[in-house]
């Protein structure tokens, strides 16, 4: 009598009560390390957008304060700039000021006819140079009385006025740029009290053509 071999044919023993299908490997179900995978990757992309905002948020704030401190430069070289500049009117009006003197003796030696020879020639270099820098002269006659740029020395009424006007330069007034240096010295004449201007001057044509009437 042969001893008989299990063959692989034989199916495993199954306990009593379980169907076969049990008796049939089951494939692997997966892990909770791979369950809890997806999980990871979301907080870990959470987490790195947080980041990501921050940085914005930093690099935001660090352009602005880039931006004010480039603003407060160019205002702090506006005013560098704009003070340099007064510095160097001030500078330039305390000397022309010390010059007016003499350039009232050239006027007057104009005037009466004694700006001749070598006397002339120094007198036009130093007019050239205070011109060159920025020096002008002002006033006129006959042109209308401003108390900001004009010094009434002397005052009179005149019939030929509608306001009061500059009738005579006493001293020229001087200015650099739109600061004045010394105002005009004048003298002023008003309206005369109680008279029109259009009034006398339709008298004075009457008297001129009575005049010649009478004279033919």
């Amino acid at each position: 009598m042969t001893e008989e071999t299990p063959g692989f044919d034989e199916k495993p023993d199954v306990p009593s009560g379980a169907s076969a299908d049990d008796a049939e490997p089951k494939a692997a179900s997966p892990s909770e390390e791979e369950a809890a995978a997806p999980a990871g990757d979301v907080q870990q992309t959470a987490a790195l957008t947080a980041q990501l905002d921050q940085v914005r948020t930093a690099l935001n704030e660090r352009t602005g304060d880039l931006q004010r401190l480039q603003a407060e430069y160019q205002n702090y070289r506006r005013r560098v700039e704009r003070d340099r500049v007064q510095v160097k009117e001030v500078a330039v009006a305390g000397l022309l000021s010390e010059l007016l003197p003499v350039l009232d003796d050239v006027g007057r030696a104009r005037e009466h006819g004694e700006l001749v020879g070598g006397f002339k020639s120094v007198a036009e270099s130093l007019e050239t140079v205070v011109a060159k820098l920025g020096l002008q002269q002002f006033g006129k006659e006959g042109e209308p009385f401003d108390p900001t740029i004009h010094e009434a020395l002397m005052h009179s009424y005149a019939p030929d006025v509608t306001e009061t006007t500059c009738v005579a330069i006493l001293q020229p007034g001087y200015r650099i740029g739109e600061r004045t240096i010394r105002p005009a010295r004048v003298a002023v004449a008003e309206p005369q009290p109680g008279a029109t201007p259009g009034a006398a001057k339709e008298e004075k044509s009457d008297d001129e053509e009575s005049g010649g009437t009478e004279e033919v």
